[in-house]
């Protein structure tokens, strides 16, 4: 019986080229593509490939709250239909509520407010729509229709959990006059 691959310079060679292929292929694959798909494979990933793709030019979501400065009061709209109209507090002339179209960015069963001149923990069913601005519950006043916060959207606890329930992480908050 002959060894083929002990006495070949021909088997040793084909299992060094072999081994160097592996390794060729798992250093390519690791060092040159975000996504190894696996350590044999010389595809890169393209990050390009998915800017390529068309997104709709705007997705119209299905829940809005708008918040009337003027009126003082906050309106919950799904599709078209008005889910819930709540009377708030906002900012006062000093720390204004800021205005503009945004979305809920985070939400918080109990959150800390603080700033200069006020320091409040577990401040109830707050949601992040700009910054530090929020529309949350207020258990410290009970001045709703009269804008006396430091900014952000103040709501009597039991509407502010009724509101938090309702909406979602990516609802379009819109604060107009």
């Amino acid at each position: 019986m002959v060894n083929l691959i002990g006495s070949s310079r021909v088997g040793w060679l084909g299992i060094l080229f072999a081994s160097a292929g592996l390794s060729l292929g798992t250093a390519f694959t690791t060092s040159y593509s975000r996504l190894s798909i696996s350590h044999f494979s010389y595809r890169s990933f393209n990050p390009d490939y998915f800017r390529k793709v068309e997104t709709p030019q705007q997705v119209k979501p299905r829940k809005k709250i708008i918040i009337d400065l003027s009126e003082q009061r906050l309106y919950a709209w799904e599709d078209n239909k008005l889910v819930y109209s709540m009377l708030v507090s906002t900012g006062k002339r000093s720390t204004p509520t800021v205005k503009g179209k945004f979305v809920i960015g985070a939400k918080y069963r109990y959150a800390r407010m603080r700033g200069p001149g006020y320091d409040i923990p577990n401040v109830p069913y707050t949601m992040y729509f700009y910054n530090g601005y929020a529309i949350h519950g207020a258990f410290w006043h009970n001045r709703f229709g009269t804008p006396v916060s430091h900014g952000c959207v103040n709501l009597p606890v039991k509407q502010a959990r009724k509101l938090f329930n309702w909406a979602d992480v990516g609802t379009a908050v819109v604060v107009q006059n």
